[in-house]
């Protein structure tokens, strides 16, 4: 009876928690399919005058869904660099120790802690006077200063937790290091693989003052665009609400494939 009283109380909890999670997407799902005089003049649950309108504006308004391509443009660039650079430098703490390692490590963290806005001022005068400004390099290399401190502490985890003996076995059998690391250990840790690309996708994905103060036109990401939606008339609510809603769907597809991995990341603490 206890156990079932626990369970009771636990399920109801955790249902309690998902509507108040979830009522927020709701809502702006709602608004989505609402008039801006819709959304102002009543509460309701369900629009009243279901429209299309919103999301017609956006795939027919090159200022909008430029902003989707540019934003997954230069995430994924950013994802594919972190991943590049962390997978060694995270293979070298795994596997090595020197001078100053836990240093350089714990340095690397600190930058994952640094506010972008402490950045801003220095990727802006860099950017241009290397005429970087408004492209997709400019956000995807300014992101690896938080994106590959945070890969590298992923992967590290992982990495430590797989036996030097492989490696030294591979090394006798004649494997050379590329070899080994693609076609052996790589496999060995897909799911930090997995784990780091997600987490650099969703910074890059929804973060804003670096990518607005980075780019104007050529490269504007949508993050960017949605804080620019207010005109003579007013807020545009459901423009802005059908945006939202479309902006959730690329992380929610990202977290649908690597959901099993970063649950390993959970029970190995790395997450």
């Amino acid at each position: 009876m206890n156990s079932r009283r626990r369970f009771r109380k636990r399920s109801i909890f955790l249902v309690v928690y998902l509507l108040f999670a979830m009522l927020p997407i709701y809502w702006m799902i709602n608004m989505s399919f609402k008039t801006n005089e819709g959304i102002l003049s009543s509460f309701s649950l369900w629009p009243q005058n279901f429209t299309w309108d919103n999301y017609k504006t956006i795939f027919t308004d090159a200022s909008w869904y430029n902003g989707y391509i540019n934003s997954l443009a230069y995430v994924a660039l950013n994802t594919v660099m972190s991943l590049t650079v962390a997978l060694p430098a995270a293979y070298a703490f795994s596997r090595y120790q020197f001078i100053g390692d836990r240093h350089v490590f714990f340095w690397l963290l600190t930058n994952r802690m640094t506010p972008p806005a402490v950045f801003l001022l220095p990727f802006f005068q860099l950017y241009s006077t290397l005429g970087l400004m408004d492209t997709y390099w400019a956000v995807a290399l300014a992101h690896l200063v938080f994106n590959v401190p945070l890969a590298v502490w992923i992967l590290e985890g992982f990495m430590s937790g797989i036996p030097r003996e492989i490696d030294e076995t591979a090394y006798i059998d004649g494997y050379s290091f590329p070899r080994f690391f693609l076609t052996i250990f790589l496999p060995l840790i897909k799911s930090g693989v997995g784990v780091a690309a997600f987490f650099c996708f969703m910074f890059s994905w929804v973060e804003l003052l670096l990518a607005r103060t980075l780019t104007s036109v050529n490269a504007k990401p949508i993050v960017a665009t949605m804080t620019r939606t207010v005109s003579a008339s007013g807020m545009d609510w459901a423009t802005l609400a059908a945006a939202g809603t479309l902006t959730i769907i690329p992380g929610a597809i990202v977290i649908w494939f690597v959901r099993h991995y970063i649950a390993k990341g959970f029970a190995m603490g790395r997450v």
